[in-house]
C-alpha cells in the first residue's frame, strides 16, 4: 500500500485508527482460554469488532514470540485472517529490529515475503545500512523510533548537540534522505504532542505512527492540532484501551465501542481539516 492509497483508505474510512493487537494470554477472557488457540480466538475477536472502525492493525511481536511456536502460529493465523476479510487494511509488524546489513536483509524477508506485511517498526540507532534492506522492498513501510512516549525516552532521545540539536531530530533529518515519504514512517509518542510541531517543520510529508492514546494518558485532539497534514499524515495507535476494554463475554462488543468512539472522533477531526 503506498502513500495515496493509505491516505485514500482514511478518507474512505473517516478514521486514522490502528488497533494494537498487544494480545496477552494472561489478560484475554477466561472462556477464550478452552479455544484450541486462544490468542487467535481473542484476535478474530477483536477484528471482526474493530473493522469498521480502523485503518490499520499493529500486532507487538513480543506478545507472540512470548509464547513460543505457538505465538507464532497464532500470529501467522491472525495476519491471514486479517487479509481474508478486507484487502483495505494496513498491517504493521510492531517488531522494533535494528541490526547489520545481512541480518536486517532476512529480517526484512521474513516480515515481508513471509508474514506479508505492510510495514514494520524500526531501531535506526545502528544507522542507513539496517534499514536500507527494507527499502528496497516496492510498496512497504519502514517505521522509524523516533520520539517514544516512554520515561526513558528522557535518557537519550533530548540529548542536544553544541548546536541545540536534539537527538531525537538528528535521527529524523538524517534518516528521511534515506527514502521517501512514500517509504519511511516515523514513531513520534501521544504523550510528547508538543514536539509534533517541531518534527513537522522537519518532516511535513511524511506519515507519523503514534502511539499512548488512551491508556498511556495522550490527546487525540493535541495529536491532530499539531501532527495532522495535507494526507493526515497520521496513524494514531491505541492498544489496551480497546484490547481489554472488558474481561468477560462482551470483550468483543465494549472493544467496538471504543474503537467507534474513536473512530467519530477522528472523523470530526478530519472533517475540520477539509480531509474528507
Amino acid at each position: 500500500m503506498n502513500y495515496e492509497q493509505l491516505f485514500q483508505l482514511i478518507r474512505k474510512k473517516k478514521s486514522f485508527l490502528c488497533v494494537g493487537l498487544d494480545t496477552d494470554i494472561k489478560k484475554i477472557p477466561g472462556h477464550l482460554k478452552e479455544d484450541p488457540d486462544p490468542c487467535f480466538a481473542f484476535n478474530k475477536g477483536i477484528i471482526d469488532a474493530t473493522l469498521p472502525y480502523t485503518v490499520a492493525y499493529k500486532p507487538n511481536l513480543a506478545f507472540y514470540e512470548a509464547e513460543g511456536t505457538a505465538g507464532w502460529e497464532s500470529l501467522k493465523k491472525t495476519l491471514h485472517y486479517l487479509r481474508s476479510q478486507s484487502k483495505d487494511v494496513f498491517i504493521i509488524a510492531d517488531a522494533k529490529r535494528g541490526d547489520i546489513g545481512n541480518t536486517s536483509g532476512m529480517y526484512a524477508r521474513a516480515f515481508f515475503d513471509e508474514l506479508d506485511v505492510d510495514a514494520v517498526t524500526l531501531s535506526p540507532y545502528m544507522g542507513k545500512d539496517t534499514v536500507s534492506p527494507f527499502l528496497e522492498y516496492h510498496d512497504r513501510w519502514s517505521v522509524l523510533l523516533a520520539l517514544t512516549s516512554n520515561p526513558g525516552a528522557a535518557d537519550f532521545q533530548y540529548f542536544e548537540d553544541s548546536k541545540g540539536q536534539k537527538l531525537f531530530e538528528k535521527v529524523i533529518e538524517t534518516s528521511k534522505t534515506w527514502g521517501s515519504h512514500d517509504q519511511i514512517m516515523y514513531v513520534v509518542g501521544a504523550t510528547r504532542a508538543e514536539a509534533l510541531k517541531d518534527i513537522r517543520n522537519i518532516i511535513p510529508d511524511h506519515f507519523l505512527l503514534v502511539p499512548g492514546v488512551g491508556a498511556q494518558g495522550g490527546s487525540l485532539s493535541e495529536v491532530a492540532r499539531y501532527g495532522m497534514n495535507d494526507h493526515c499524515g497520521l496513524l494514531v495507535n491505541s492498544s489496551r484501551g480497546i484490547l481489554y476494554a472488558s474481561s468477560e463475554r462482551d470483550f468483543a462488543i465494549k472493544a467496538a465501542e471504543n474503537a467507534k468512539e474513536l473512530q467519530q472522533e477522528m472523523e470530526s477531526l478530519l472533517r475540520q481539516q477539509g480531509l474528507i
